[in-house]
């Protein structure tokens, strides 16, 4: 399977993996109004895509679009994600307060320094065991090793935690989210 940069022509497959992907990922069922979330959640992924990781960042597809990473650079300005704050927030509905407080939690252990920050990252169901999302991963942490920078990521699924750390991140935080949220990893990984 090749991996190449994702390209506007790549959006609505994208969009498609991503929101199979996270469709029962426990942040975004936590994060996102039950109401009507699948279509939510389809916008949430095509918001972030379209207006963060393509202008923004650098995303990395599988040639049939069954996996996507979207990563923020040390590039990435730190004003991109402000208009569309609203959007994001519209999405989260009923779950608005409860997503910012989230937010806010997460934030504490996220690192000060420019980083790689692995935002997203999806494989299709019907493909996953099958190495695409390492796949997907490795050249944003080619590109992070060639710039000496770190990478950072976050998940609240703990069966993701052996796989990542296969690729050299590093548990730094756990932490309960409020109101018996999901259980939150922020992961590290040095530069090389």
């Amino acid at each position: 399977m090749q991996v190449r940069r994702a390209t506007e022509k790549d959006v609505d497959a994208a969009v498609r993996t991503l929101a199979r992907a996270f469709e029962d990922y426990p942040m975004t069922r936590m994060g996102l109004d039950p109401d009507h979330y699948l279509d939510r959640l389809t916008q949430y992924q095509r918001l972030f895509l379209t207006r963060i990781g393509l202008p923004h960042g650098r995303v990395w597809v599988t040639s049939d679009v069954s996996a996507v990473a979207v990563w923020t650079t040390p590039a990435t300005p730190p004003h991109a994600f402000a208009p569309h704050a609203d959007a994001f927030k519209e999405l989260a509905g009923s779950r608005a307060e409860l997503a910012a407080e989230y937010e806010q939690a997460m934030g504490i252990f996220r690192p000060r320094e420019p980083v790689w920050f692995l935002a997203l990252v999806g494989v299709d169901p019907d493909r996953r065991s099958q190495g695409l999302g390492r796949a997907v991963i490795t050249p944003g942490l080619a590109t992070a090793d060639a710039d000496h920078s770190a990478a950072f990521l976050e998940t609240q699924e703990p069966a993701n935690l052996g796989f990542y750390e296969s690729l050299g991140f590093t548990v730094i935080a756990e932490l309960e989210l409020p109101h018996r949220g999901p259980i939150h990893y922020a992961m590290y990984r040095a530069p090389r």
